[in-house]
Formats: structure tokens, sequence, C-alpha cells
């Protein structure tokens, strides 16, 4: 019987396609309102997973739209009681609950500070709604399991709808069409990953490595390898990973690598070559396949992906591996020890 992490990594195509059947209406609205608006900068608040999906919207939107983004720093809201000042940015909430009270901090003191809010959430009956001027709904129905899977690609998408219908950009809004059938296309690599988890089921430490758009795969797929397998996994952009991480690989390492083709690809392509020489035990979760001495290794994404949409594909992989990882070491993918679905921090 397949865990409830399982099912709902095995939903994610269906949430997805449903995100842009019902919801795009709504990214819409709120593109208009923020093209006026014209947001001098953005601040984002989230944690956990919906913190990586904060890193794709600090790439996307200072990539597409030129706004300085940051992530914020709940402390200086819930303990510090020292907020920065707020005027003319736009405050973005990103959570599946809506109940983490460090995020909901963030959001009421942008609401006290008459700076717009906007709540990309799952549950829109949650306290983050209470301060958003603005909701953009996931629309993922409940997540039983612990470990978020379809609520993270769902945010992801939402973001890149956001920038797309922001810019009016007729090429970025065609990119996001055929997402869903994109990770349809992805889940097909199950056994593969299965192969792969019983052969590095014994080690305790690996490393992922991306850059760019795919920097926050990294730190999705190092959470859930993490909070599941229980397996010590970093995550690093390819340049701070020549700052000193590449010191810990020699043979037999495990290192995964995010690598679509693009503009980060010949860096990424390099790095994968410098650690193949050093003995590591590379898998790529890529669409560029001449780069693995062994196939069996290539955790293939579609070759038309896009790479500024790859995130929401390429992370499906590195589910399934951290699936696949905690069943290989004994462990029950729905529940992972000390955690808890609705985290409340401050």
């Amino acid at each position: 019987m397949a865990s409830q992490f399982e099912t709902e990594i095995y939903e994610q195509p269906d949430v997805l396609s449903k995100f842009l059947d019902h919801r795009i209406g709504d990214v819409r609205t709120i593109a208009t309102f923020l093209r006026k608006y014209d947001p001098k900068f953005v601040l984002i608040a989230a944690r956990g997973t919906s913190d990586n999906a904060a890193i794709y919207a600090k790439y996307l939107f200072s990539a597409f739209l030129r706004v300085p983004v940051g992530l914020a720093i709940p402390s200086l809201y819930t303990l510090y009681n020292q907020p920065p000042q707020l005027h003319q940015g736009l405050v973005v909430g990103i959570s599946q609950s809506g109940e983490s009270p460090d995020v909901l901090a963030v959001m009421e003191e942008a609401k006290r500070q008459q700076a717009p809010t906007l709540a990309i959430v799952n549950q829109i009956d949650s306290p983050l709604v209470r301060y958003a001027d603005m909701i953009l709904p996931l629309d993922c129905g409940q997540e039983k399991a612990v470990a978020a899977s379809k609520t993270h690609t769902a945010q992801l998408l939402s973001i890149a709808s956001l920038v797309a219908m922001w810019l009016n950009d007729d090429r970025l809004i065609r990119d996001l069409s055929p997402i869903p059938e994109y990770v349809a296309q992805v889940l097909q690599v199950h056994e593969r990953v299965r192969e792969i988890a019983s052969q590095i089921k014994c080690q305790d430490r690996l490393l992922i490595v991306g850059r760019g758009f795919t920097h926050c795969t990294t730190h999705e797929i190092a959470l859930k390898i993490k909070e599941l397998a229980y397996i010590s996994a970093d995550p690093y952009s390819a340049a701070d990973f020549k700052h000193g991480p590449i010191a810990l690989v020699e043979k037999g390492f495990p290192l995964v690598a995010v690598a679509p083709a693009g503009k980060t690809f010949e860096v990424m392509k390099a790095i994968i070559q410098e650690v193949q020489q050093l003995g590591a035990d590379t898998i790529l979760i890529t669409n560029q396949f001449d780069l693995a001495a062994d196939p069996s290794r290539i955790l293939p994404i579609p070759t038309e992906l896009p790479e500024w949409v790859s995130p929401i594909v390429a992370v499906v992989p590195g589910q399934l591996l951290a699936l696949c990882l905690t069943i290989a070491r004994g462990n029950d993918p729905d529940k992972p020890r000390s955690l808890k679905k609705v985290t409340r921090t401050i």
C-alpha cells in the first residue's frame, strides 16, 4: 500500500492542471494590480518547504521583474520588535497551513504599515488570509503527509504564473501549460530512483548541487531527504560548492547534481566532470544525457523544459529519491520523527 507521501507525489500533475485551469484568472487580477502599484521591493515571509519556494520567487522576481527581493527575518518581528520599514514594498506570505506565528507576524506588521500583502496559501480559511490584501489559493486539497510535495510544486507554479502575468509575456505564459504533463513524465523514473536508493541507502551524508533557478531545488531535495531518510543532505550553489564543500568529495561519495539546459549548464557541467574525476557517485537530474559515465545514474527531465520553470519539474525526482531512501532505510515516510504537519515557530 502506498504511503500518503507517495500518493501526494503522484497527485501533482492533477493539482498543477487544476491550478492552471481555475486560478489563472486570480493570478491575472493580482498581476494587474501589482503592475500598476510597481513595488520598489518585495519581502517574502515563509518557513520550511515554503521558504524554498521563496528562494524561487527571489530568483524570478529579481531576474524577470528586476525588483529587489529579500527573505524576511521573522525574529525581527517576533523577538527583537525591530521590523524594517516596508513603505513602497510588497510583502508576500507563502505557507501551506497559513498558521506559522512568525510568518503571520511579518504579514501583520506589513498591514500595520499599510504595505500591500499577498498570501500564497493552501488553507484559505487560515489566519494568514486575515492579513492578506490579495489571496492566491493553491487548491491542492488537504495535504495529509507531514512532508510537503504537492503544495510545494503548486507554490512554484503560482510564483511562475504570477511573473508571467505580471509581465504579460505570451511566451512565458505558454511555457506554463505543459508543466503538468512534464511532471507526469518525470514520475515514470520511479523504478530507477528505487534502484539508486537501494545502492546508497547506507550513506549517512550526501550533497545536492545546482545553480541559478534550481538553487531552490537543491534546498528542497535536501530538506526532504533530511526529514524523511535522516541523512545529512547539504544543498549548495555550484559557486559556493567550490569555496570549500568540494573538499568533502571522495571516491563513492554520493552527490546529486541538478543540471537542466540553460545559462547555468556549462558551470554545472564543469562541476560534474570535476567531481566525477574525484570518484563521486554522481546522480544527475538533467535533460542533457551525455553527462553521466553511467546512464543509470541519470534521472531525466524533459528536453524541451525551459530553464526558468525547471524547478517545478526537477524537484520531483528528488521527492522520489527521498521517498525511496526512506523506505530502503526502513523508515515510515508518513511518520518522520520529531515532526508535525504544522510547525508553529516564532
